[in-house]
């Protein structure tokens, strides 16, 4: 089997690199990066057309195939599922081939390139440590008519089996809650266990049509909390709990009163709501989309709303009038950071910008700011990031982060971070690499490995 640390093993994939690449390999700097995992990979590499009227063929490609397959087998053999590389090939055919290892505070970012710095084990950002707000006066819907949702049900799908009070009682303790009435008599009915139906695809369809989703078994039921909705945190730190006055739904992550029952058929959740929003009920319907990282639809007011009536049409979620807490500063949308502040704000984006370098003096002292990110050179004075005393995430470009690391200025606050790289920066990747170390040093945090593997693959004839 071929060895990863072993430069035979990479040797083929070396070879049609540099084919691929020969100018760029030879300017001042010059270098490939890709990486490659056990089911995909990403090279740099200018894949040849099919003739015209034909598709393109293994055969086309069968050379790179024979070559990455290669280095899979050798991660098989390590039992590592990807890695990502470096390599500078001189003209002479001398290769440094430099082998980027996984660190456990490190995020899988872009090839080479890490991803968010877990500074502090285990933080979160702060949406995923936001419970719901108490709802004291949520009562149920005034829909709700436990005999009718129940003789609705039977005469939909009729010879059903239904969960006993055992397994009711068993998933409670399981959930940790108690199972809403309505979700009681739903189960009563059906236990929505795949082998009642022998297989029967349309007694299935029948039953979802009955439901008005895809409803899980018992033992499928879960509580959609914070922790049932991971986010990396580049995204989960963009993120912000906002529920307006005239919400039906709290715009939380998650709560310990959502119990997810179903799904739409597209990869959304369907949920009873026991922790509603101002204007919603107790035991309120709604849908967590598999495309959103925290809050949730209304779908119906009650679980026999659902039956009966199928589904609301999708709404369109509720604003405020209250500036927002996510500000976005760039070429398209705020034209300053002065326009961005206010007391309230969480999340300041500086983007693309083609003016003046900006100043952060007018975000300075807000309370709740706590996360900053910068495209590269869009900071008049990066040292103003030390003043901002409640960061927890800041992404900023490698120039800014040597400002800071220099100053000794990084923020302590932080529990996250993460390096802008432009895409066509100019920088060696292996630099990215060690700026991250030098900031996971600071926090004692697990570092980057790199494995250099040198070797030759003679001139080109």
């Amino acid at each position: 089997m071929p060895v990863i640390d072993d430069f035979a093993t990479w040797e083929p994939v070396l070879r049609l690199l540099r084919a691929a690449n020969m100018e760029s390999l030879a300017a001042p700097g010059g270098h490939v990066a890709g990486r490659i995992g056990s089911h995909s990979w990403s090279l740099p590499l200018q894949r040849r057309f099919p003739p015209s009227g034909r598709a393109a063929q293994v055969a086309d490609m069968q050379d790179e195939f024979r070559a990455v397959k290669r280095v899979q087998s050798a991660l098989a053999s390590a039992g590592r599922n990807d890695v990502s590389f470096v390599a500078d090939i001189s003209p002479n055919g001398r290769a440094a081939l430099h082998l980027i290892g996984s660190s456990p505070a490190v995020e899988a970012g872009l090839g080479p390139h890490p991803g968010s710095l877990l500074l502090v084990e285990d933080a979160v950002p702060e949406p995923w440590r936001r419970l719901p707000e108490p709802a004291p006066g949520a009562v149920p819907a005034p829909s709700v008519d436990l005999a009718l949702l129940e003789r609705t049900l039977r005469e939909r799908v009729p010879g059903a089996i239904g969960a006993t009070e055992e397994e009711l009682v068993a998933t409670e303790a399981r959930l940790g809650v108690a199972l809403p009435d309505e979700l009681k008599v739903l189960y009563r009915v059906t236990r929505a266990k795949w082998e009642d139906w022998g297989d029967d695809y349309e007694a299935a369809e029948r039953e979802a049509q009955a439901v008005g989703c895809q409803l899980f078994p018992l033992d499928d039921l879960y509580i959609a909390d914070a922790a049932s909705r991971p986010c990396r945190w580049e995204f989960g730190a963009m993120e912000a709990v906002v529920t307006a006055s005239d919400a039906a739904v709290q715009g939380v992550v998650g709560s310990p009163g959502w119990i997810v029952f179903g799904d739409n058929g597209g990869g959304d959740r369907l949920a009873v709501d026991l922790t509603p929003g101002p204007r919603g009920h107790t035991g309120q319907i709604i849908i967590l989309s598999h495309e959103e990282n925290i809050g949730a639809d209304l779908v119906a007011d009650s679980l026999t709303d659902l039956v009966l009536n199928g589904p609301e049409p999708e709404s369109v979620s509720h604003r405020t009038d209250r500036p927002p807490v996510v500000a976005d500063v760039n070429i398209r949308s705020l034209s300053s950071v002065q326009a961005a502040a206010h007391a309230g704000l969480e999340v300041l984006s500086i983007g693309v910008w083609d003016s003046e370098p900006l100043s952060l003096a007018p975000v300075i002292g807000l309370p709740r700011l706590r996360t900053l990110t910068a495209y590269p050179g869009t900071l008049a004075d990066p040292l103003e990031i030390a003043e901002l005393t409640g960061l927890e995430f800041l992404k900023l470009g490698p120039a800014e982060w040597r400002v800071l690391l220099d100053a000794e200025a990084v923020p302590r606050s932080l529990s996250a971070a993460a390096i802008e790289v432009h895409s066509k920066g100019g920088r060696h990747p292996l630099s990215i690499v060690d700026l991250a170390n030098e900031l996971l040093a600071l926090w004692d945090r697990p570092p980057i490995p790199r494995t250099l593997l040198e070797g030759d693959l003679g001139v080109v004839s």
